[in-house]
């Protein structure tokens, strides 16, 4: 059985049911060891103390908080338990909004939200409440050492919840400016083509990590003692005629799938549509 990551209640104005998360995701990667070079032996970390010179167990150690150079506020985790908020054990609906309305820049982690229960009629309520309204829940709840900012939506049969970054966790600074370059009408009806012909249903099983899979491999081959497979980068120039690359890359799509794009056609050409079928 999955574990459970938080455990609770959710209130909804007057109302509130208990309610359990899940984590919905975790990204996989190949994980390696740190080995000594000369004898391939494991490298274990170990903690120090620099004062006495000497390495110390965890039990030995305890937080603490620098206030000035060398000095520190030392705190512990019963004291940490007696000041968590209330949203530690129930997270409070403070808003609803419109469905799409929050910038997915403000995601965090997505985690299922399930009822503690089997039957659950406020959940389900709740749930079928944010469906008919299209609308999203925001609500905030203590876990993990900080207090975060939640969305809360109904999708696939039930309830998902994602943390949001707050305001001023937002890199803004690293954010590129727009570039004001100009460009043609073809230009555009171009791209708008490449756009049309390459749109599609988003399937997410249709996507797998090519880095994993090549370094999944590189293993077994030095495992069995056989050659290494090396992936050649391609090169790529910088695109000097617009135009000629746009219109290689809608021959090249054409040529993968066999089918002519179809661009939509300009608001005149619809209306002319439109007027030819009336008459």
């Amino acid at each position: 059985m999955a574990a459970t990551v938080w455990k609770g209640f959710l209130s909804f104005g007057l109302v509130s049911f208990p309610v359990r998360l899940f984590s919905a995701a975790r990204a996989e990667a190949v994980h390696f060891h740190l080995l000594h070079r000369k004898d391939l032996s494991r490298v274990k970390e170990v903690w120090y103390c620099s004062e006495e010179n000497k390495p110390i167990d965890r039990p030995e150690m305890i937080k603490g908080y620098e206030v000035a150079k060398g000095e520190y506020v030392t705190v512990e985790d019963e004291e940490l338990k007696k000041i968590a908020p209330s949203t530690a054990t129930t997270m409070e609906v403070l808003q609803f909004v419109a469905s799409g309305d929050v910038d997915p820049l403000l995601f965090e982690s997505s985690y299922y939200l399930a009822p503690d229960e089997k039957v659950s009629k406020p959940y389900a309520l709740f749930m079928a409440a944010l469906e008919e309204t299209k609308r999203d829940a925001i609500a905030k709840i203590a876990m993990h050492n900080r207090e975060h900012v939640v969305l809360i939506r109904a999708a696939e049969g039930g309830l998902l919840l994602h943390t949001l970054y707050y305001e001023d966790e937002l890199h803004q600074g690293n954010k590129a400016p727009a570039p004001g370059t100009k460009f043609s009408a073809k230009e555009l009806d171009m791209a708008k083509s490449l756009v049309q012909h390459l749109t599609a249903k988003f399937k997410p099983g249709e996507f797998h990590d090519t880095y994993r899979e090549n370094v999944e491999r590189l293993i077994d081959e030095k495992k069995k003692g056989k050659k290494i497979t090396t992936i050649k980068q391609p090169r790529r120039a910088p695109v000097i005629d617009l135009m000629e690359a746009l219109k290689k890359s809608l021959q090249a799509q054409r040529g993968e799938s066999g089918a002519e794009p179809q661009p939509r056609p300009r608001n005149g050409a619809k209306k002319a549509a439109r007027k030819r079928k009336a008459a």
